[in-house]
C-alpha cells in the first residue's frame, strides 16, 4: 500500500478502542480532553461526518443516470443529520448505539459501491476491517454505559 489512507484509516480507528478500554476499565477522565463518554461521542460524530461526507463526495463523480448519484448526496445527509441530531437529544450511551446503527449503515452503503464498481476492492476491505474494529469498540462501550 503506497497511499497512507489505509494507515490513517486503521489509526482512526484507535480511539475507539481506547475509549472502550478506559470505559471497561473504569477510567471516567482523560487530563485536558474530559470524559472519555464525551470524547468517544465527540470523536464518533466527527468520524461518522466525515464517513457521510465522503459518500457525498463519492456522488460528484458519477453519471446523472447512475442511481448511486442520487442515493448517496440523500442517504449522507440523512446519516450525518441523524447522528447530529442524536447527538444533541440522545442520552451519551443512546447515541452510542446510534453511532454503531451509523457505521453499519455507512459499510451497507460501500458494499452496494463496491459492488457497483464505483469504490474499489482496496478501500472496501480496509473500510470493512476498521468498520468491525469500530463497531465491535462501540458494542463493548455501549454495554459497559
Amino acid at each position: 500500500m503506497k497511499k497512507p489512507s489505509p494507515y490513517l484509516t486503521f489509526a482512526g480507528a484507535m480511539p475507539f478502542v481506547l475509549g472502550s478500554v478506559f470505559i471497561t476499565i473504569g477510567i471516567e477522565a482523560i487530563p485536558v480532553l474530559g470524559k472519555v463518554t464525551h470524547v468517544l461521542s465527540i470523536y464518533g460524530l466527527v468520524i461518522a461526518s466525515f464517513m457521510a461526507g465522503a459518500h457525498w463526495g463519492n456522488h460528484l463523480s458519477l453519471a446523472d443516470d447512475n442511481t448511486w448519484a442520487v442515493k448517496l448526496p440523500v442517504f449522507s445527509n440523512i446519516i450525518a443529520l441523524a447522528l447530529w441530531l442524536g447527538f444533541l437529544l440522545l442520552s451519551t450511551v443512546g447515541f452510542i448505539w446510534l453511532l454503531v446503527v451509523g457505521f453499519v449503515s455507512m459499510l451497507v452503503i460501500d458494499y452496494g459501491l463496491h459492488q457497483a464498481h464505483i469504490i474499489n476492492n482496496d478501500y472496501y476491505r480496509v473500510r470493512k476491517y476498521v468498520t468491525m474494529i469500530v463497531v465491535i469498540a462501540l458494542i463493548i462501550a455501549g454495554v459497559q454505559l
